[in-house]
């Protein structure tokens, strides 16, 4: 079993649509994950329907027992995070402010304070409408961790793809190089690294590059809208050359990545007879460069 994670440095790069190009190529052959948990979206063009779902916990919140709270206002005084109020007379917690570190629940003398773990979104595994799966979440509002839930979304995605006995792992990580990121790369067999000709796309481009080096996953890229600026293409294609990047494609900017989604479609059913060669030789290349 293969694991090919799609990630660019920035936003906006066609990373999401390329990856829905890449599911609709691979069929059946491969497991989706959607790792990109602070924003997915995967879902909303591979229409899919819910097999199982489980809730995420993650993280502490600090609950105040009313009746036994003595009123001191130790709490209140030692929380640096303004999270304890008073409503009415009690004490309670802001659960969007506190940040879980249990000072008020080592020092209150009576014992009134308790660490409650947080129910912070739910994961899916749904059938999806290229024949296969789809391994997702959704985070709730204001809700971190999600580096943790990243690991949940691919190990489900294994497990399904071990049950199955299908051969890939096609995961759409999140942009930049934080810890969704971080734990998007783990373990992973190849990145496909898709960026664009700006200054902030190439910057960007550089620093998850660099962080890719560090997993020592054999990795690839591609320039989307590669002709809205040569020079900075050209900067893309001498670093990749330097770096011993393999440039796997670059693609003119093209108005079928917006009506695509539009219209709910990935580009290879948008416009069949123009994308599917197309994206076939990219996942050509991405498969010779899987170690």
């Amino acid at each position: 079993m293969k694991e090919i994670v799609v990630i660019s440095g920035k936003g906006g790069t066609g990373k999401t649509s390329l990856a829905l190009a890449l599911s609709f190529i691979l069929g059946p052959e491969a497991v989706i994950a959607d790792c990109d948990v602070d924003a997915p979206d995967m879902h909303l063009i591979l229409k899919p329907q819910i097999i199982s779902r489980e809730e995420f916990k993650s993280g502490y919140k600090a609950v105040i027992d009313s009746t036994k709270c003595s009123k001191c206002n130790l709490c209140q005084e030692i929380c640096r995070y303004g999270a304890v109020i008073v409503e009415s007379g009690n004490y309670t917690v802001n659960k969007m402010e506190c940040e879980g570190c249990s000072y008020c629940y080592h020092v209150c003398p009576e014992k009134a304070v308790r660490m409650e773990e947080q129910t912070v979104g739910e994961w899916f595994l749904s059938e999806i409408r290229t024949d296969s799966w789809l391994s997702h979440s959704q985070l709730g509002i204001g809700a971190d961790n999600s580096g943790k839930l990243v690991a949940k979304v691919k190990k489900e995605a294994k497990e399904a793809a071990e049950t199955r006995e299908i051969e890939y792992i096609l995961v759409d990580g999140s942009p930049g190089i934080g810890c969704p990121v971080i734990s998007s790369l783990s373990g992973a067999n190849y990145a496909l690294i898709v960026t664009e000709p700006s200054l902030t796309g190439f910057s960007d481009m550089k620093r998850v590059a660099e962080l890719t080096k560090q997993f020592f996953i054999p990795m690839g890229c591609i320039i989307n809208k590669a002709d809205l600026n040569k020079d900075i293409t050209n900067k893309i294609i001498n670093y990749l050359k330097t770096e011993e990047v393999e440039l796997i494609d670059c693609l003119d900017y093209d108005d079928d990545f917006h009506q695509a989604l539009i219209n709910s479609k990935s580009i290879i059913e948008l416009n069949p007879y123009k994308w599917t060669s197309r994206i076939y030789m990219i996942w050509n290349r991405v498969r010779n460069g899987i170690k």
